[in-house]
């Protein structure tokens, strides 16, 4: 079969044997394959990943001296199966699958390991109990977006953010856009995004962004200014006394309709929701500076190499401060289905479609933030990189999940 092969920072077209499925696998053939942004820093920061994934106790991640398939955002047809699978699936179904395989007790990541090619090839090993039939005849480029619009969907599931609460993304590439576009799923009311570039902007709006600001020029902390939130420690202070002498004229202890209060939720600071999809060094810490008292905010970019933060600003601005990576099974079977029933619209981030000839040309065009936000890769296709325009946001009726 055809794949495109990394080693050493490149990518190659190479000829490889078809893989084989072993017990609990199905063989698919990939009818689409998305680049992920973090198959462009496994390109070339993929060693310090690796180093501390060694760390949490997985030492395969892919190295750049090893030859690896990439591709981890898979839609395909069920080609064959190996031993001990079920036959749920028959072949020629259509199918997404969450990107690991198994064997033994050896997990490995698909696309993300030697151990484990991905999709950016003709075919690829998956877990049966990890593959999901795609319903409603969803279009393939949407299917193949369920792996990245899970991994936004369990980001704003730990965000816990409720459709009153102000969300504020940060970075609007295909992460922050996939944010975007499921906080609108959830009818969020607000959400502010942010990105230096014009074509992201734009991107964002059509996601469903209310506000977009240009990172270079503008704040988004500033479009947060009317929202009653408290943005410096005196004010924080100041708030707390008056309420105290307020509390101190009523014919009770104070202490005691505080604790009514709190009971109720009346003493809960209001704060928007952030999430930072950048991933750069220098930016977390930004946020934590900028960002007002009491934020929630939901880490999703992946920065690769080391970064530094001051924790005393999250300290005295009381900020709660989550990591995110994946999503649970029940998240991803649920994405699907949101994108099949229209309830999630991701459209917007189909920007390109390329063959596998094209893979190394595909890389080079999304470095440029100004052009494309997700390439889609079609095995079947001999063609270069071509560019969809997306079409604006559709209105869509929203339903709680």
């Amino acid at each position: 079969m055809k794949a495109a092969v990394t080693t050493g920072g490149r990518i190659e077209l190479a000829d490889l044997p078809v893989p084989r499925p072993k017990a609990g696998q199905l063989l698919v053939d990939v009818r689409r394959c998305g680049i992920c942004g973090s198959d462009l820093h496994a390109l070339t920061h993929g060693d310090e990943l690796a180093q501390a994934l060694q760390l949490c106790g997985y030492p395969r991640y892919m190295r750049s001296g090893e030859r690896v398939v990439m591709g981890h955002e898979i839609y395909g047809e069920v080609a064959g199966h190996g031993p001990w699978t079920s036959g749920r699936l028959r072949p020629g179904t259509p199918v997404v699958t969450v990107p690991l395989v198994r064997r033994g007790r050896q997990v490995d990541g698909i696309g993300l390991s030697a151990h484990a090619p991905g999709g950016y090839a003709e075919q690829v090993v998956v877990q049966e109990a990890l593959t999901l039939p795609v319903p409603n005849g969803l279009a393939p480029d949407l299917a193949a977006l369920t792996e990245p619009m899970a991994v936004a969907w369990h980001a704003v599931q730990r965000g816990e953010v409720t459709r009153k609460d102000t969300a504020v993304v940060l970075g609007c590439g295909p992460v922050g856009l996939a944010v975007i576009a499921v906080l609108k799923a959830r009818g969020v009311a607000t959400v502010i995004a942010a990105d230096y570039s014009p074509h992201r902007r734009t991107l964002a709006a059509r996601c469903g962004a209310d506000v977009t600001v240009d990172a270079a020029t503008g704040s988004p902390w500033e479009e947060t200014a009317d929202h009653g939130f408290v943005t410096t420690m005196p004010d924080e202070y100041n708030a707390g006394i008056d309420a105290l002498e307020n509390l101190h004229r009523l014919p009770v202890p104070w202490w005691t309709t505080w604790r009514a209060l709190d009971a109720v939720g009346a003493t809960r600071p209001k704060r928007p929701v952030v999430f930072e999809c950048v991933g750069v060094p220098g930016v977390l810490d930004g946020v934590l500076a900028a960002a007002p008292l009491h934020s929630r905010v939901v880490v999703v970019g992946v920065c690769m190499g080391a970064d530094t933060i001051r924790p005393a600003l999250a300290v005295n601005k009381e900020l709660d401060l989550r990591f995110v990576v994946g999503y649970t099974p029940l998240e991803f079977r649920d994405t699907l289905h949101a994108l099949a029933e229209g309830t999630l619209d991701a459209t917007p981030l189909v920007t390109g479609r390329v063959g596998l000839p094209g893979v190394p040309g595909a890389f080079a065009a999304l470095s440029d933030p100004g052009s494309h936000a997700k390439i889609l890769i079609d095995p079947t296709a001999d063609s270069e990189l071509t560019t969809t325009t997306p079409p604006p946001r559709a209105r869509r009726p929203t339903a709680p999940r």
